[in-house]
């Protein structure tokens, strides 16, 4: 093996009295491909932080060295980690909305790494913007150079941190989950671009990651960490098919599979029932600017939900999912169509009516962190439905929080604590209990899980399914993951440019696909493709 590009030895990172990073060793030779796997909390992001010196907060290196191309960086200032970052080490964060400047178009945000480094200045360097944002994969990129980030798509935006990331030509890339919130088929054409462009370059790429299927595909060695230590490393097919460690068979374990589905619980559901949601005809047109006509962004969407049963809406990003469940919520008005409850038309409610069918219908958003007050208590924010709908007094509602509590199996004492003192999934609980509070028939769930890791989605899987079995709830479940829907969905529905392609029982669409739409949702999971299909 060629001389490694960086080496870590015993590193250990504490923010306090906390100890995130835990006698860590890593070697990564040039070209290269690592990836680290492991649950919220295991130490993934501090370590890809502490390499390239921007550890948030309180965070601090206290033990251990990272040797970059042979020097010791591990104390190094923040002017000599200026020449290092950005140039010789990039980054593509998660979230790009609160990486990129909102107030600054796209491309002057690519040109200022170029001339921050010295490489290109003036007009040459927006011209070098231009071109790394079109070998990024962003179509037009003259004219996207000009936008920005709220005008370009989640897509979009990942490859302009591609752009940022790979301008300076780095000897190394640290992708910090940059496609977890993605659709599957945006998702795989940004990996495979990024494979690309680091093969071109031969630039080696260390890939954070929670799913454990992307970094069997995408690396040639893992490494799976557990509370701050490295509990197993190997090649990426080996130690998630064979893994040795009790800690990652039970990741393994955990990550849901398109392949091998869990049991849905068949005897909860009656399809002879009278459906708890009917949707006929129901279209949503926007006035697109510049335009005299009407774009229609749901077109003609028909499908229903059975008591007790759960129906996937899927489809990539722009589909038209969440704009046909805010129809059905009653927070967008209707262009055409109808929409029933227990075989009351809502479209056309207002006032009283509409507030009294809502009661009946809940939403769980996919980040619980920003759909929830931060100024309120967990107590305070389950019960809010509760005083919103006026339902008993100040001590039965106590009662009922406990109760909820219990039921997402979350302890009494959380109550008097405020959201950003919970953990991902405990916030994701604490949105169930609050949609269950007023006993609805049908929850109404926009990617609850895309954001969570393998352990917590399969917690938070297990408890809607148990919930579902218990109460006869109904779930309209909204989602781009098709494991996801191979483990919770009794039906799916599959959505493209606002239509209904396909729709069916889950077993019949995911096993034996009609549409090609379909087939290429399916093809693009990760994992989804043999090793070979991947280096091609």
């Amino acid at each position: 093996m060629s001389e490694s590009l960086l080496e870590i030895s015993g590193l250990r990172v504490d923010f306090g009295e906390v100890t995130a990073v835990d006698g860590v060793d890593l070697t990564i030779a040039p070209g290269e491909r690592v990836a680290v796997v492991g649950a919220s909390g295991s130490g993934k992001s501090s370590l890809a932080h502490a390499i390239i010196g921007l550890l948030p907060g309180a965070g601090q290196v206290r033990g251990g060295s990272i040797r970059w191309r042979g020097t010791d960086i591990t104390r190094a200032d923040e002017k000599q980690m200026r020449g290092i970052r950005g140039k010789e080490i990039g980054l593509v964060p998660q979230d790009p909305m609160s990486n990129l400047n909102p107030v600054s178009r796209v491309g002057r945000q690519v040109s200022e790494t170029l001339e921050a480094h010295g490489l290109y200045s003036g007009r040459a360097a927006d011209e070098r913007a231009v071109e790394l944002l079109g070998e990024a994969g962003l179509p037009e990129p003259a004219r996207r150079a000009r936008q920005y980030p709220h005008e370009l798509s989640g897509g979009q935006r990942q490859r302009a941190l591609i752009a940022i990331g790979l301008s300076c030509r780095p000897g190394l890339l640290i992708a910090d989950e940059p496609t977890s919130a993605l659709d599957v088929t945006v998702q795989r054409r940004i990996l495979d671009h990024l494979d690309k462009l680091t093969k071109e370059l031969g630039t080696a790429l260390l890939l954070v990651t929670h799913d454990l299927a992307l970094a069997a595909e995408r690396a040639d060695r893992v490494l799976v960490m557990s509370d701050g230590r490295i509990v197993e490393s190997g090649p990426a097919g080996e130690v998630l098919t064979e893994p040795r460690e009790d800690y990652t068979r039970r990741l393994v374990a955990a990550a849901p599979s398109h392949l091998a589905p869990r049991a849905v619980d068949a005897a909860v559901s009656d399809a002879k029932a009278p459906p708890v949601l009917e949707v006929s005809h129901l279209t949503k047109q926007f006035r697109t600017r510049g335009r005299h006509e009407s774009a229609p962004v749901v077109d003609d969407v028909s499908f229903t939900i059975g008591r007790g049963r759960t129906t996937a809406l899927v489809g990539e990003s722009g589909s038209g999912k969440t704009t046909t469940a805010r129809m059905i919520l009653g927070l967008l008005p209707a262009t055409s169509g109808t929409v029933r409850l227990n075989g009351e038309e809502v479209v056309t409610l207002r006032g009283a009516r509409l507030r009294a069918a809502r009661r009946a219908m809940q939403p769980v958003f996919q980040d619980p962190y920003s759909s929830l007050d931060p100024m309120w208590t967990v107590e305070h924010l389950i019960a809010e439905p509760l005083r919103a709908f006026a339902i008993g007094d100040r001590a039965t509602r106590r009662a009922r929080v406990t109760e909820l509590l219990d039921q997402v199996a979350l302890p009494a004492a959380l109550a008097t604590r405020y959201p950003h003192e919970l953990s991902g999934g405990q916030r994701q609980r604490v949105a169930i209990a609050r949609a269950l509070a007023i006993e609805p028939r049908l929850m109404i769930c926009d990617e609850p899980v895309s954001a969570l890791d393998v352990l917590v989605q399969d917690q938070i899987l297990t408890l809607l399914s148990t919930l579902q079995s218990e109460l006869r709830l109904s779930y309209l479940f909204i989602t781009h993951d098709l494991a996801v829907v191979r483990a919770l969905a009794h039906d799916v529905v599959v959505m493209r440019e606002g239509r209904i392609i396909e729709q069916g029982p889950t077993s019949r669409v995911l096993d034996s696909p009609t549409a090609s739409y379909t087939r290429e949702l399916l093809a693009a999971i990760p994992g989804a493709r043999t090793p070979e299909q991947a280096d091609c």
